[in-house]
């Protein structure tokens, strides 16, 4: 009896020995197929074979099958069901943090992020993306502190080099900016977006010239944007490079939705020439193309009158320049100085101007100033008139 009972269990034992052996197999043979389908981009199916196997690489690449697939919200779901089962698993935190990065998710990626900062500071990457979450929160001081970090570890980190970059261009920072944009080109002298910076950051303090060149580097490097020929047309005409403004303007016209900018940089240039025919043209030919309010280019046109002597017709360009913008009291302003020059009668002139004290609470100071000089000498010419 003893006997048979040893046999029964040295059966049972090697049955369940098999069973194991035939269900390891069996899970390695899923987990083969599963990756063979993964690799291939068959992601549904890869995710059904990799669920028969329920481990923790499995349940780490259903997630990033979905991520694949693009269902980005069953990604996040299975990421955060992974780390419940996995909390130690740091591949699967950065992949989840990347996602609420992608998802804009900010204030549920900087706690990964976080975590994985404390447990890895020698990684720029975990860096870069806590920065960014913080200054996407408007955390700019510890956003900006955390790209730092990531910069300190590897000059060469442009991702970080860029955002940081382009936070000192935003609040006007040209020296902090230049600095950090040029670490980046060093690198990478072709870098489109740290030549843009560059650009910008060059065109916003008045330095043309260095501006015009980084946006002509940007057109031969293949980035032919319009705000790249708006702001390379005025950089040079600003130069004096006439010839080559208008060259630039007419490619912008060129571009749909572009003409009347390309139209109105042309009557600038033509403007600054002293060509007022011409300029003429190209400002009304701006209006024409234009679907919205263009009171610079009336604007202008009253300017171009004035200085031919058309003192009516730059009255009315500049009247309608108001029009077009009421809020505008530099627009009305002109139109007072016009109406000054152009009526006779005191009293007309008067009107004009007491409108523009009255009618504009925030006129500058020295308008203001200016404007109420006048108002009083008015006022004592009709008296004096009236004796």
């Amino acid at each position: 009896m003893i006997g048979y009972l040893r046999s029964v269990s040295y059966v049972f034992s090697t049955f369940l020995f098999l069973s194991f052996i035939v269900k390891t197999e069996a899970q390695s043979s899923d987990l083969s197929i599963a990756d063979s389908l993964y690799r291939i981009g068959s992601y549904t199916k890869a995710i059904n074979t990799y669920a028969k196997v329920a481990d923790e690489y499995s349940s780490l690449q259903i997630a990033r099958s979905y991520s694949a697939l693009g269902n980005t919200q069953k990604a996040i779901v299975q990421y955060e069901g992974h780390l419940k089962n996995y909390p130690k698993n740091t591949l699967a935190k950065f992949e989840l943090g990347k996602l609420y990065d992608k998802t804009k998710k900010h204030e549920a990626a900087i706690p990964l992020f976080n975590a994985l900062t404390d447990t890895s500071d020698e990684n720029p990457e975990f860096f870069y993306y806590l920065g960014k979450s913080l200054q996407a929160l408007l955390d700019y001081e510890n956003g900006n502190n955390a790209l730092k970090r990531a910069i300190n570890m590897d000059s060469t980190h442009l991702k970080s080099i860029y955002l940081l970059g382009k936070y000192y261009v935003g609040v006007e920072e040209p020296a902090n900016a230049i600095n950090i944009i040029e670490l980046g080109l060093r690198t990478v002298p072709d870098d489109v977006a740290l030549i843009n910076l560059k650009a910008l950051t060059k065109f916003d303090i008045g330095e043309y010239e260095v501006a015009a060149r980084q946006f002509e580097r940007l057109l031969e490097l293949g980035e032919k944007k319009p705000f790249i020929y708006q702001k390379l047309g005025y950089a040079q005409a600003s130069i004096r490079q006439y010839e080559k403004a208008k060259n630039t303007y007419r490619q912008l016209i060129d571009m749909t939705n572009y003409e009347a900018d390309a139209y109105k940089g042309l009557g600038q240039v033509f403007l600054m020439e002293k060509e007022l025919d011409s300029a003429e043209v190209y400002f009304l030919k701006s209006i024409e193309a234009r679907e919205y309010v263009f009171d610079n280019e009336y604007q202008s046109l009253g300017r171009i009158a004035r200085l031919k002597g058309k003192l009516k017709s730059s009255l009315e360009y500049y009247q309608k320049a108001w029009e077009e913008n009421t809020a505008n009291y530099l627009n009305y302003w002109q139109v007072c100085v016009v109406a000054d020059d152009y009526y006779k009668s005191p009293e007309t002139k008067l009107r004009y101007y007491e409108k523009l004290v009255n009618d504009f609470e925030r006129l500058a100071p020295f308008l203001r100033e200016r404007a109420e000089k006048r108002i009083s000498e008015l006022k004592e010419e009709l008296h004096y008139s009236k004796n």
